[in-house]
C-alpha cells in the first residue's frame, strides 16, 4: 500500500475527530453559548448538511486540478474555520464555521477517495478505502474521547483548538507524498507502479474486476525495459457524461439511499450518546471519554474486517451487518439503564455500524466505474445525509419527550428502513437478471 494512502487518512483522522468530537461536548456547548440541548445537537447537523451540499460542489469545482493541490486547499480552510470556532463567542458563528469546514471536508474526502483508489491495484481498492476511512475511526478511538477530555477539563474550545493543531502535520505530509496528478490521470498513477512491478494492469470493468486473459498486476517486468511515461494526461470525462454515467448505473442510487439510513442510524443514537449515558444509564462523565473509545475501538476493528472481507461476499456482508445493527440498537434501547450493557453494546455497535459503511462505499466506487472522483463526492453526500437526518430526527424526538432512549429507537426504525431498501435492490435485481434469461432463451 502506497504510503501517501496512509497520509491520507492521517488528515481524515483530523477531520472525524473534528466531525464527531460535539457528540462528547454538547452539554457543554450548550450551557457556554446559552442554547438547548437539541440546538447544540444542531451543529452536527450543519457539519453533515455542509458535507451533503459540499461533496458534488467541491469535487466539481476542483475536478481538473492536481489533486495535491485540492487536498492542500480543502485542509488549510478546514483549518482557518476550526480557529474562528474557537474564538467565536457566538452560537451562530459557530454554526457557520461548522458549515464552511464541512464544505472543506466533503471536498477533501471526495478527491481523497478517488485520489487512494487509483494509487493501488483493483484488487487493493477495498483495502485502500478502508485505509481513508480507517482515519476515522482512529478518531474515535483517539481524537474523540480526547476531545472530550481537553473539554472537560479546559472547555469545549480546546477541542476545537487541538483539530487545528493535528491537522497541520497532514498538510505537511501531503505536500511531500501526495501525487501531483489530475483526476482522470489514473494510467501515469498506473504506468509508476508498472515502471517498478512491470507487466500488463489488469483492464477493470464497472465493478473493478479483472478482465479474462490479462497478466497480474504483480507480473515481473522485463529487465530493463520500463513503462514509456505518456506525454500529457488524459482530457477528463466532461461532467454531463460522468453524471449521466453515475445516474444509470445498475443499483448506485439504492446503494447510496441504504447508505445514507445506516448513517443516519449511527448519527442519530452517537449525537446523543453523552446525555443517554450520564442521564439514563447513570455513568459520571469521566466514563464518557470511554465509552466514545470503545465505540471507535469497535469501529476500527469493522473498517478492517470489511477492508478484508467484504469483496468476498459484499452482499452477504453488508445485510447481515445492517440486520444486527437493527437488533443491536433495538437492545441498546431496551437495557440503556444498564451500565455494563450498554457498555459491552456501544463496541459492537461501533464495530457493525461502520464495517457495513465501509462495504456501502467500496460497492458505491465499484458501481461507478471511470466516474471515480465524482462518485466519491455522491457517496460522501449519501454518507453525511444521513449524518444531518439521524441528529435532527433524535432531536425531533427527544423534543416530542421521548426521554434519552428516543434516539436510539430512532436508529433502530432508521436501520429497518435500510434492510427493506437494500431488500428491494436485491429484488430488483433479481427479475432483472430474469429479464434477461428470458430474452436470451427467447
Amino acid at each position: 500500500m502506497p504510503f501517501a494512502v496512509y497520509v491520507l487518512g492521517l488528515a481524515v483522522f483530523a477531520q472525524g475527530t473534528s466531525e464527531f468530537m460535539l457528540s462528547g461536548l454538547v452539554s457543554a456547548i450548550a450551557a457556554d453559548l446559552d442554547v438547548s440541548l437539541s440546538a447544540a445537537g444542531l451543529l452536527t447537523s450543519a457539519f453533515a448538511v455542509g458535507m451533503v451540499l459540499g461533496a458534488p460542489l467541491m469535487a466539481l469545482f476542483s475536478r481538473t486540478w492536481p489533486r495535491r493541490r485540492a487536498l492542500l486547499l480543502f485542509l488549510a480552510v478546514f483549518i482557518a474555520v476550526h480557529i474562528v470556532g474557537a474564538l467565536t463567542p457566538g452560537y451562530g458563528v459557530l454554526l457557520a464555521a461548522r458549515f464552511v469546514g464541512a464544505l472543506a471536508n466533503a471536498g477533501f474526502w471526495a478527491v481523497a477517495l478517488a485520489a487512494a483508489v487509483s494509487m493501488v491495484p483493483d484488487r487493493l481498492r477495498g483495502r485502500a478505502t478502508a485505509v481513508v476511512v480507517g482515519g476515522v475511526t482512529i478518531a474515535c478511538v483517539v481524537g474523540v474521547p480526547a476531545g472530550a477530555v481537553l473539554g472537560e477539563r479546559w472547555g469545549w474550545r480546546a477541542a476545537f483548538w487541538a483539530v487545528a493543531v493535528v491537522s497541520l502535520p497532514a498538510l505537511w505530509a501531503i505536500t511531500r507524498s501526495v501525487p501531483g496528478s489530475v483526476p482522470g490521470d489514473r494510467g501515469r498513477d498506473r504506468g509508476r507502479d508498472r515502471g517498478r512491478g512491470g507487466g500488463t494492469a489488469p483492464v477493470a470493468d464497472a465493478r473493478g474486476t479483472a478482465s479474462a486473459g490479462q497478466e497480474p498486476e504483480e507480473a515481473p517486468a522485463p529487465a530493463r525495459t520500463p513503462a514509456p511515461a505518456p506525454t500529457s494526461a488524459p482530457a477528463p470525462t466532461p461532467v454531463r457524461d460522468e453524471l449521466r454515467f453515475l445516474l444509470t448505473a445498475p443499483h448506485l442510487l439504492p446503494t447510496l439511499l441504504t447508505m445514507a439510513l445506516v448513517q443516519g442510524a449511527t448519527f442519530c443514537a452517537f449525537s446523543y450518546l453523552e446525555p443517554l449515558l450520564t442521564r439514563t444509564t447513570g455513568l459520571t462523565t469521566t466514563w464518557v471519554p470511554v465509552a466514545l473509545a470503545l465505540f471507535g475501538a469497535g469501529a476500527f476493528l469493522g473498517v478492517g474486517a470489511a477492508g478484508r472481507y467484504a469483496e468476498r461476499r459484499p452482499t452477504a456482508f453488508i445485510t447481515y451487518g445492517m440486520t444486527a445493527l437493527a437488533l443491536g440498537w433495538s437492545t441498546l434501547a431496551l437495557t440503556a439503564g444498564r451500565p455494563v450493557a450498554a457498555l459491552v453494546l456501544i463496541p459492537l455497535l461501533g464495530m457493525l455500524a461502520f464495517g457495513t459503511g465501509t462495504a456501502l462505499i467500496t460497492r458505491v466506487l465499484g458501481l461507478a466505474g471511470r466516474s471515480s472522483t465524482l462518485a466519491g463526492a455522491f457517496g460522501t453526500s449519501a454518507f453525511n445525509l444521513g449524518a444531518a437526518v439521524g441528529p435532527w430526527a433524535g432531536g425531533l424526538a427527544l423534543e416530542a419527550g421521548g426521554g434519552y432512549r428516543a434516539p436510539v429507537w430512532v436508529s433502530a426504525a432508521l436501520m429497518v428502513l435500510a434492510l427493506l431498501t437494500e431488500g428491494a435492490r436485491r429484488l430488483r435485481r433479481v427479475r432483472s437478471r430474469e429479464r434477461a434469461s428470458g430474452s436470451t432463451a427467447g
